[in-house]
C-alpha cells in the first residue's frame, strides 16, 4: 500500500510517544466551510494540548497520508472534489491518484497499519433503521472486528438502529466500553438509554484494558470507548425527538432510502434545530479528542498496567487508581 506517515508522527512512534489518529470526513464533509479548516486545526491543537501527536488521516493524490501537513489539511478542507471514502475505497483512490477524507473505516484501518492505538471521532457509523428491509449497516462495524485500536467516539449517531448496533458489536467481538457512563451515549444526547456491560473512569482504566488486550493476543478487534457527550453541552433531548421523528416521516414520504437517508436526516437536524445539532456534534468530538489524548499518554507512559502479571503473588491487586473522568 502507498501510504505516508509523516516525520513527527514516525518519530513519535518510534520514540514511544502517545499519538492520536484523526479522520478527515468530518473536515471535508461534515462541516461547512471556512469552519471546517478551523476545526481541523483545533482538534489537533487540542491533541497537542493533552500532550500527544496528532494524525490526520486522509488520501492525497493516490497516497495514503498519516499525519498532514497544512497545506494538505487545507486542500482537503477546501477542495470540493475531495471525495469520501471507506476503507472499501482505498485500494481504487491509490490506484486512480485521487484525493479523499476518510471514513471511521478507512482511518482505523490505516491509523491500525502505522501502529497507532488510538483514534478520536465523533460517531460510528452502525446498523440503520429498517435494517431488516434494506440490510443497510456502516462498513464500520465490521472493519473494528479487524483492527487492533481503541476508538474514543460519542456512540452512534442517534438516526440509527442503537440496540441492534450494539447487537451486531458485541457478534462481531467488538468490545464496547462507557467512559464515566453506565449507558451508551446517543451522540448528540449524553445517554442513548441503552446500558452498557463495562465502565470505565478514568484514561489510566482504559489504558488497563488495552494493555490486556495486548496480553491476550488472540482474534484482533477495536475498544470502543463511548464517551457521552457533557449533558450541558448535548442537544436538548425534547427536541432532538421531535426533530428527528418530523426527519424520518419526511424522508419516507420523499421515498428516500438506502445511502441517501442519513445525509438527509443530518442536514434535517441540522436545519430543523438552527445548528445546535450541529454544536452537540462539535462539543462530543472536542471532549473525544481531549479523552484519547490523555487514554493515548497514559498507554504509552505505561500506566494502566495491572500489577498482576500473572502469578498469585499479588490476589488484592485492584483497578489501578486514577484521575476522575472528563
Amino acid at each position: 500500500m502507498s501510504t505516508q506517515v509523516s516525520e513527527e508522527v514516525r518519530e513519535a512512534l518510534h520514540e514511544g510517544r502517545p499519538v492520536v489518529a484523526l479522520e478527515s470526513t468530518i473536515i471535508a464533509h461534515g462541516l461547512p466551510r471556512p469552519r471546517n479548516l478551523a476545526v481541523a486545526l483545533e482538534l489537533e491543537g487540542l491533541v497537542r494540548a493533552g500532550g500527544a501527536v496528532p494524525a490526520t488521516v486522509a488520501v492525497v493524490d493516490g497516497t495514503a497520508r498519516v499525519g498532514l501537513d497544512l497545506a494538505s489539511l487545507t486542500r482537503i478542507a477546501e477542495d470540493p472534489a475531495v471525495r469520501k471514502l471507506g476503507h472499501r475505497d482505498l485500494a481504487p483512490a491509490l490506484a486512480t491518484g485521487a484525493t479523499g477524507a476518510t471514513t471511521v473505516s478507512a482511518t482505523a484501518w490505516l491509523a491500525d497499519a502505522a501502529g497507532i492505538r488510538v483514534f478520536a471521532t465523533g460517531g460510528l457509523g452502525g446498523v440503520h433503521r429498517e435494517w431488516t428491509e434494506t440490510q443497510d449497516e456502516s462498513a464500520d462495524l465490521r472493519l473494528l472486528a479487524r483492527v487492533g485500536i481503541t476508538v474514543v467516539c460519542a456512540g452512534v449517531k442517534s438516526i440509527l438502529d442503537v440496540p441492534a448496533t450494539l447487537q451486531r458489536l458485541e457478534t462481531l467481538g467488538v468490545t464496547v466500553v462507557g467512559y464515566g457512563s453506565e449507558h451508551f451515549p446517543g451522540f448528540y444526547l449524553s445517554s442513548s438509554g441503552e446500558p452498557v456491560d463495562w465502565t470505565l473512569r478514568t484514561p489510566e482504566e482504559v489504558a488497563g484494558v488495552i494493555r490486556a488486550q495486548d496480553r491476550l493476543g488472540g482474534p484482533r478487534a477495536a475498544l470502543v470507548v463511548a464517551n457521552p457527550v457533557p449533558v450541558a453541552e448535548q442537544l436538548d433531548p425534547a427536541l432532538h425527538d421531535r426533530v428527528l421523528a418530523a426527519g424520518l416521516t419526511a424522508a419516507k414520504e420523499k421515498g428516500i432510502t438506502g445511502q441517501a437517508v442519513t445525509p438527509f436526516l443530518l442536514e434535517h437536524l441540522t436545519v430543523h434545530t438552527e445548528g445546535a445539532s450541529l454544536e452537540a456534534n462539535l462539543a462530543a468530538v472536542r471532549g473525544n479528542v481531549r479523552l484519547a489524548a490523555r487514554i493515548a499518554g497514559a498507554y504509552d507512559s505505561g500506566v494502566g498496567a495491572h500489577r498482576n502479571t500473572g502469578s498469585e503473588s499479588d490476589p488484592g491487586s485492584g483497578p489501578v487508581p486514577g484521575v476522575s473522568g472528563r
